[in-house]
């Protein structure tokens, strides 16, 4: 209801009350009927339901089944090694998820504990969650707005709007009504839950509560938004769907050619068809994907990234458009004064060498006009006079540096770069003051000698006859006047928001706000982080567009957007409001920044993004930021100034609130990427080979790899080798486009290395068996021993062959080694020990391991060459997204 477009008296009688409050009685029948004030939070996840959620991917369905098989036929070692890895990977996704749901209901936080309410005409504190339409509240300054209300007195009054609505300054506050269509960062005679009072005093009627209130409508946004899956969730559920078909089609083919054409029994068929599953299905991937990624997660913490669910670590290196936040996210979320200028004398006030806050002169050009400081004693007369600017700034002011409205605090820090603020202070005590009030835009202190002014620069012009010059006071005439203005429009068109400041002797004519003397102007912002043009810089070489999304006004917002190197025209929440989706879809494909935008805009612009193919990072602090964080590919919250609803809205929390985290953490992200795609490469070209040489020996007569030896080379090979691929450096991963939303990750260089390393392994093995089988009617444990440890060491050939694809250096990783060595031995120990019984196996002599070598020597040069001819022919193709040809080809070779 446009509550904000009634008067006082109109709100009254719609919501049934008066001025005096409601009665206890009909409180309490109000409150039965709408109930308790608070936020229906999302409902977090319970513990089992996480642990659950570990088990929904179709690969690990794919493993399941396999399991089930092979303990339906007796096979039970097999089963349990299965569900022994199965178990692993649920066991580390569900720690790391359960920590990250550990934070409390950060909408319930957002209440006050109690509020002053007029009730049977009396003021009375109640508990904030007891109030209910038509009640009438007070609140003041440092109160946090206990429901959305319509003011009906305001003294003074300003509300920090910018968690809500992304407004960096206090919004000042009246009770007169305002047009039925203004967005919700302009509706001065409102105040929302969950803002802040900043200054002043007001009485409200309550006219909504709970989830009724803006931030209830955000909750409930929240609550209905689906929880996507990641690109890397994508292409595994994929792999394991076609894995599945994969074996089931298998099967059917294998069990009744061996059947009714080879004359093998039904449980030999079904023994073999169970040994040809699990030879297709990695099993490790699930447990090395998680492991890998809980690497990377521990990394990012490191670097000031909490991730909070594990597959956003690969997500963000996939994004290629970062909406973001500017308030808080690319400024620094405190209004700082950065230009300030006396007539004829402008002062950069910046930072040094240092770090350091400084202040440089820097005198006007000579086509603007007369009195330029030329000489030294016309230098000291500028800071001179900057003093008294700063003074006026610092004395005719209610804030200190740490507390009190933010504009009042930057006009004190700047005062104290100069000069002791307090000292100065008492030296020239307040006698006497006219408030500052949003009717009058000044603000006048009055002490023993001297009457301080300062506010909007019309009102303080229209006030002024005089102006300090460097040559003295002057009359202020017209040219003066067009001067000053034109200063004005030159902060302004910076983005700063700009006051004007003047003096008069206590004892000349008129009020303490007449026939001023003008001394100079002040420019604030709430300035960029230094380090943010740089980041963005990164993310943009990196193939990816950054978006501006703003509260603030489209002048600010496109001001700070090109400070920080994203040059754009502007649209505005209306103009988005204004656009069909179609419309609205095209422009966003060329416009970076987006001003005066509320929450359902934020949520349409990603949503329009989204439709056209991008994957979207969303970047927030506040709470109007949470449905678009929730909607986001990844959603990314501000750990410092962030509310608790955008982080628990969010996949990944900013420990430092800095961009320059962001280009990190896509780095991480791009590099975990890159890893698992060479540990998948790896799984599947073994398990082309273990498939291909178990389908082809059984049309043979000869079931030459048990499961259980099938399972102990893809566990053996596939896990701490594959593990120690996770902790690979990365290259140049910044350097390149995001990859194709329409390839997945099995894309046409794996499936070229595939087929060509498993091929090779394929003959090689074949050749290994019927050599060691010397015309044998069935399968030896000899030959058996030797076809299995053959491919222990082919895997581990052809996983460097597989790195070096990806451009990692040999010897750049000392953990992959170490695995390596570990895995061999586990090898060996199958072989020479006990254990061996349990696998079927034989020691091997010397000259055994002489064949194994020359064999190995064999194969060896053939899978470099296979490397070597991937890597050419990929560094030949075209990015894919250069040409709709280039796509196609790729669905057809197995993209998605």
């Amino acid at each position: 209801m446009d509550w904000h477009a009634r008067d006082p008296e109109e709100s009254y009688e719609e919501l049934d009350t008066t001025a005096s409050g409601l009665s206890a009685t009909d409180a309490a029948e109000r409150y039965e009927t709408v109930g308790p004030n608070e936020i229906t939070g999302e409902r977090q996840r319970g513990p089992l339901r996480i642990f659950l959620a570990q088990f929904s991917s179709a690969l690990i369905w794919v493993l399941l089944l396999a399991a089930v098989l092979s303990f339906s036929i007796g096979h039970t070692v097999d089963a349990v090694l299965i569900g022994i890895i199965l178990l692993a990977n649920g066991a580390f996704g569900f720690v790391q998820e359960y920590r990250a749901e550990q934070s409390l209901d950060a909408l319930r936080e957002l209440t006050t504990p109690t509020v002053t309410v007029r009730r049977d005409g009396d003021e009375q504190s109640v508990e904030a969650t007891e109030l209910v339409p038509g009640d009438i509240v007070v609140v003041g300054q440092g109160d946090v707005v206990p429901a959305d209300c319509r003011l009906v007195e305001a003294q003074n009054m300003e509300i920090d709007e910018s968690a809500l609505t992304g407004e960096s300054v206090p919004v000042k506050k009246t009770t007169e009504a305002v047009n039925a269509d203004t967005p919700l960062a302009e509706r001065e005679s409102m105040a929302y839950k969950g803002t802040n009072v900043t200054r002043g005093r007001g009485v409200a009627v309550v006219v909504s509560t709970g989830m009724e209130t803006e931030v209830g409508s955000i909750a409930e946004a929240l609550s209905s938004a689906e929880d996507l899956q990641t690109p890397l969730q994508q292409d595994l559920d994929r792999l394991g769907r076609r894995l599945g078909l994969g074996v089931v089609a298998l099967s059917a083919v294998l069990v009744p050619l061996l059947v009714f054409v080879g004359g093998r029994s039904l449980v030999q068929s079904g023994l073999t068809a169970v040994s040809l599953a699990v030879a297709a299905v990695p099993e490790g991937l699930p447990a090395v994907v998680t492991l890998t990624l809980a690497l990377g997660v521990r990394r990012m913490a490191d670097e000031n990234a909490l991730v909070r669910t594990l597959p956003a670590v690969e997500a963000l290196g996939a994004v290629d458009v970062v909406c973001t936040d500017k308030t808080g996210t690319l400024t620094e979320g405190e209004m700082r004064v950065r230009g300030a200028w006396v007539y004829g004398q402008a002062f950069d006030i910046g930072r040094d060498s240092a770090g350091n806050p400084a202040e440089k002169a820097t005198s006007e050009s000579a086509d603007k006009g007369r009195d330029k400081p030329a000489d030294e004693e016309a230098g000291e007369r500028a800071d001179e006079r900057f003093d008294r600017l700063l003074e006026i700034g610092a004395l005719c002011n209610d804030a200190t540096t740490e507390e009190g409205d933010p504009t009042e605090r930057a006009l004190v820090a700047a005062a104290e770069r100069r000069f002791d603020v307090a000292a100065r202070r008492a030296e020239r005590p307040r006698r006497d003051e006219v408030p500052f009030s949003s009717e009058r835009k000044r603000m006048a202190t009055i002490h023993d000698d001297v009457v301080y002014v300062k506010g909007a620069p019309d009102e303080i012009l229209r006030r002024t006859t005089r102006v300090l010059t460097a040559e003295g006071i002057t009359t202020m005439d017209d040219d003066v006047r067009t001067r000053i203005r034109d200063q004005i429009d030159e902060f302004a068109a910076d983005a700063l928001r700009v006051l004007a400041f003047a003096y008069k002797d206590r004892d000349d004519d008129g009020g303490p706000e007449e026939n001023l003397i003008f001394v100079g102007l002040q420019g604030l912002i709430d300035p960029p982080r230094e380090e943010v043009r740089d980041a963005i810089e990164d993310t943009k070489r990196a193939g990816i567009d950054v978006k501006v999304i703003t509260g603030d006004h489209p002048t600010t917002g496109q001001a700070i957007a090109s400070q920080v190197g994203v040059e754009s025209d502007v649209l505005s929440g209306a103009d988005v409001d204004s656009m069909d989706e179609d419309e609205l879809r095209e422009r966003v494909e060329d416009v970076d920044v987006f001003a005066r935008a509320e929450p359902s805009h934020k949520v349409r612009i990603l949503k329009s993004l989204q439709a056209n193919g991008h994957r979207v990072a969303m970047t927030g602090d506040g709470i109007n930021d949470a449905p678009a964080l929730k909607n986001a590919d990844v959603g990314i919250a501000m750990g410092v100034r962030g509310t608790d609803v955008a982080k628990q809205a969010s996949d990944i929390i900013l420990l430092d609130d800095n961009y320059a985290t962001i280009r990190n953490a896509i780095r991480r992200g791009r590099t975990i990427f890159d890893n698992v795609w060479k540990f998948v490469a790896y799984l599947l070209s073994a398990n082309v080979a273990e498939v291909l040489v178990v389908f082809i020996a059984s049309l043979f007569g000869y079931l030459i790899l048990p499961a259980v030896q099938l399972l102990w080379i893809n566990l053996l090979t596939d896990g701490l080798p594959a593990l120690a691929l996770g902790t690979d450096p990365s290259g140049d991963v910044m350097d390149r486009t995001p990859r194709d939303r329409v390839t997945g990750i099995i894309d046409r260089m794996m499936l070229e290395l595939i087929s060509g390393a498993g091929v090779t392994v394929t003959v090689l093995m074949l050749g290994l068996m019927f050599y060691t089988l010397n015309g044998a009617p069935s399968v030896t444990p000899y030959a058996m021993t030797m076809v299995f440890t053959g491919f222990v060491l082919f895997e581990f050939v052809k996983l460097y062959v597989v790195r070096w694809t990806k451009e990692t250096p040999t010897f750049s990783n000392a953990w992959l080694a170490v695995a390596v060595v570990a895995s061999l031995l586990l090898q060996l120990a199958v072989l020479y020990t006990p254990l061996r019984t349990y696998f079927g196996t034989v020691p091997l002599s010397v000259s055994d391991w002489g064949l194994l070598g020359a064999v190995l020597l064999t194969g060896a040069p053939v899978l470099v060459l296979v490397g070597w001819v991937v890597k050419r022919r990929e560094s030949g193709h075209r990015p894919i997204l250069d040409s709709v040809e280039s796509a196609d080809a790729d669905l057809e070779l197995g993209g998605d």
